[in-house]
Formats: structure tokens, sequence, C-alpha cells
């Protein structure tokens, strides 16, 4: 698992496409996709699942069973409303094979809908352009600032105007992160908490001109279509997903250089680039697992 913090979010998640994708924001209280439910995730009561391939929906079961083995509540999944009884059906199958239910709520919904994370913090959900039952999912901080016209009335009397149905705050928005799933490059590019968002994860699968075929076939996004779509995105953060094995992550981030402004390559990073680890940070991790053999617990 990669982590990866951007001012007061921090993200962690790993993305290869085909293989697994599952990012968390612990801070957030939310998961988008749960990849093979990686031990990151059982925490977080909110897993949205953007579609059913098995690189982003592997672990639903194994997310719920966990939660109830390690004594949490019942954990929510927000899929959409076409996938939501597929997954029931997954669980009651799971049932059978274990002999008893893990509880989970699950949560069907369509793009346009707003679901409550907590207060002042809904989750908003939007159609992208993938495969059956796709969605992407921005988090967003809802803020209520009283007008400067009463900041002088007590509070008695902001109370009768509130009865009196005055709508005495300004209702400020602030989208936090965007999250658009496996998709090709659509509308949803341009809906104000996507393309404002303080954070986006944007999939840009291929990177070769030769895959620029595979791209438009899968319903996914070239580094040829960059140029363009990030010039409909104010985003100060971009975070690209879902790269390739074809291309190693020298020569996909070569290609990146290559083909968008210095401007934008600033706030473009790569999910799967990770920070170098100094001598020191290598040494301490090859004296731990010489103590600690990977595979091996302390116990074993």
């Amino acid at each position: 698992m990669v982590e990866k913090r951007i001012g007061d979010i921090r993200i962690v998640g790993y993305s290869l496409a085909g293989e697994e994708t599952v990012l968390a924001v612990p801070e957030l209280n939310i998961c988008f996709d749960p990849g093979r439910a990686p031990p990151e995730i059982i925490p977080i009561d909110n897993l949205c699942l953007s579609h059913g391939h098995m690189d982003h929906a592997a672990g639903v079961a194994y997310y719920l069973s966990q939660r109830g083995f390690v004594g949490n509540a019942p954990g929510r999944v927000i899929v959409h409303r076409q996938l939501a009884q597929h997954v029931q059906r997954l669980m009651s199958v799971w049932a059978d094979l274990e002999g008893h239910h893990s509880p989970g709520v699950i949560a069907g919904v369509v793009g346009g809908d707003e679901v409550l994370l907590r207060r002042n913090l809904v989750l908003r959900v939007f159609d992208v352009v993938h495969s059956y039952g796709s969605l992407g999912f921005a988090v967003v901080e809802k803020r209520h600032k009283l007008k400067a016209e009463y900041t002088d009335l007590t509070g008695p009397q902001l109370v009768e105007l509130k009865k009196r149905g005055v709508d005495i705050h300004n209702h400020v928005e602030k989208p936090l992160i965007a999250y658009c799933g496996d998709t090709a490059v659509g509308d949803f590019l341009d809906l104000e908490h996507v393309r404002n968002a303080e954070i986006i994860l944007l999939e840009c699968t291929f990177f070769i001109a030769e895959h620029v075929s595979r791209a438009r076939a899968g319903r996914h996004i070239h580094v040829r279509d960059l140029v363009d779509v990030l010039g409909r995105l104010n985003n100060p953060n971009v975070v690209l997903t879902h790269l390739t094995r074809r291309t190693s992550l020298r020569e996909a981030k070569a290609i990146l250089d290559n083909s968008i402004s210095p401007e934008d390559r600033k706030r473009v990073s790569i999910l799967m680039d990770r920070p170098r680890r100094s001598p020191g940070s290598s040494r301490m991790r090859h004296n731990s697992e010489m103590r600690n053999p990977p595979g091996l617990s302390a116990e074993s």
C-alpha cells in the first residue's frame, strides 16, 4: 500500500489495472473500492464500490466479514442500485458457505444522489463512462456561515427569524476529494464537485501510443487525453490511478513529462510513484525482515 499526504488529506491505496484498486481516506472515514480488502480498510465505515470488476470489487465480502470478526459495527457498502442486488446475493452465497451471515448495509444509489457521511460532510454520486453500473464519488464539505446582516442579532432574535422561515446562513460547499473509478472521458469532468475538488483521483490506464485502441475499447483514459482533460479541471492535485503493467512506472513518468505542460505536471502525480527510501530506512527494513521474515508472525 502507498501512502500519500496532500494537505490535510491522507490517501492510503494501491492501484494497478486488472490487479487491484483500493483507495482509503481514513480521516474522512471512507474507502473507494475495496480491491482485495487489505487490513487498512477494515476500520473504515463507508465503502464506495465504483463498479463490479473483480480487481475493484473482490474484497467486498471479506471487508464485511472482517468487520464483524474484529467487533466493528456493520460496514456500509455504497454501490450502484443496479449492482446492489448482486452484492446482496454474493453475501447470501457466502452465508451458505460459511454457515453464518456477515452483517452489512448495502446502500443502492444512482448518479445525483447524496449520502450523509457525518455532520456537514456528504458523499455526492455521479455517473462515469465505463461498464454496467459504474459510478464516481465526491466527498463534499457543507459549511453554513451566518449572513453579515444578522451578525449583530442576539440568539433569541436569530431563533425567531428561523421560526419565520428566514434563511440566515450563506451555504458554502467545499469539494474535498473526487474519485472517478474506471472511466473514459465524459461530461462528469465538468461537474463542479468533480473539477473543483481539492484532489481528484483520476484513472489513466494507458500511456503507449499503440495502446490508444485498447483504451477506447475498454473505456479507459489514455495519456493522450490528458491535455484536454486537464484543461477542464481546476483541481490543484490530480492523482493518476490504474496504470497498466504494460508500461513501467519510469516509462509512464517520462511519457507524462513530454505529454502535458510543465504547469500541469506540477499538479499531477501517479499514485504508485512511491517516494524513494533513504539508505537508512532500507537497512532498518532489512533488519526488521531478518528478525521477522515475511509471512511469519512473531508467534510462528
